[in-house]
């Protein structure tokens, strides 16, 4: 079944699969979101699906894999990173 909107009632469409985002790591004691975004570093890539609330515009992501497609440590990050657009998205929070 397709992901649910409970405000709208609506089912969510599909906008990109295989959207690629990053997953941030903090500094020591950073906050979450958007609040400090600047003390969050990109720390692993991810895949997965975008979704989109046709009447409120909400987006999600869902479908993500198991495991990341590559994390910050390996020597061909940066190039992943860049190749896959990562960069549109990044999520910071534990």
């Amino acid at each position: 079944m397709k992901p649910i909107c409970v405000a709208c009632r609506r089912f969510f469409k599909p906008e990109k699969n295989g959207f690629y985002f990053t997953e941030g790591m903090p500094e020591d004691g950073a906050k979450p979101g958007l609040a400090e975004a600047d003390r969050w570093s990109p720390y692993k890539i991810w895949s997965g699906d975008l979704w989109a609330c046709p009447g409120c515009g909400v987006y999600i992501i869902v479908g993500v894999g198991r495991g990341p497609v590559a994390e910050h440590y390996q020597p061909d990050f940066k190039s992943k990173h860049k190749a896959h657009g990562a960069d549109q998205f990044q999520v910071n929070d534990c």
